[in-house]
């Protein structure tokens, strides 16, 4: 298994806001399964549920009057992996990922749903390394600026409901979606979806570990496009 340089490991610490202990804890978070059994898939379950229950009492405390479901909707607009995927980046994640052979050279580090794998991965590590509070703390930093800018009057609607009724309101043709191409192995597929809306606008495309989640990803980037997201 291949090593994280001091340089590369005080880097991401300082993006993270947290220092890892041990740093092989730290390289097991940032392995792809594509590098062998020695990954991060482990690590990524525990941080999902992590994550999932800090932000479930996080809008708990800052929302005491909404209402249980309308609570899911907004936890579930913020785990979602394209939200998973900008903090990524905004860490240079993709930067310090570990991947086997194939995924590097089809460009996994820039893949999104790598890159919310490997956040959920991190939290993981933290949890085990810190415990509950610091991993609390870690997540609640990363979401300091999403949980000030929610609301409750938001829509927390799904990328693709909310471009389906963009164009319904305009009367134009619904979106078109387009499995480009299914890769990976068997077990672990990638689906490459594209978002079409034509009226000039260029198709906008997403990989994904489910076409349903590509679909969404595309849909939030054909989104973005037309300044609504």
């Amino acid at each position: 298994m291949s090593t994280l340089s001091k340089l590369n490991s005080e880097r991401l610490s300082s993006a993270l806001g947290y220092q890892f202990k041990d740093d092989s804890l730290l390289l097991k978070a940032l392995s792809h399964r594509s590098v062998g059994s020695h990954n991060n898939e482990r690590l990524e379950f525990l941080g999902d549920s992590l994550l999932n229950f800090i932000i479930a009492e996080a809008l708990f405390q800052k929302f005491p009057e909404v209402r249980e479901g309308h609570l899911t909707r907004l936890r579930a607009n913020l785990v979602k992996g394209d939200t998973l995927a900008d903090i990524a980046k905004e860490f240079n994640l993709g930067e310090y990922l570990q991947l086997g052979e194939g995924e590097l050279k089809s460009g996994g580090y820039r893949r999104a749903s790598i890159l919310a794998d490997t956040v959920e991965a991190i939290l993981g590590a933290i949890y085990l390394e810190s415990g509950m509070d610091i991993c609390a703390q870690t997540v609640l930093r990363w979401y300091d600026s999403r949980l000030r800018s929610v609301s409750p009057d938001v829509s927390a609607k799904d990328s693709k409901t909310r471009l389906q009724e963009f164009m319904q309101e305009r009367k134009k043709p619904l979106p078109k979606y387009e499995v480009l191409r299914c890769f990976g192995q068997s077990h672990s597929p990638e689906f490459e979806v594209s978002c079409d809306i034509g009226r000039g606008y260029a198709p906008t495309t997403a990989i994904a570990g489910s076409k349903r989640n590509a679909e969404q990803m595309a849909a939030e980037q054909m989104l973005q496009t037309l300044g609504i997201a």
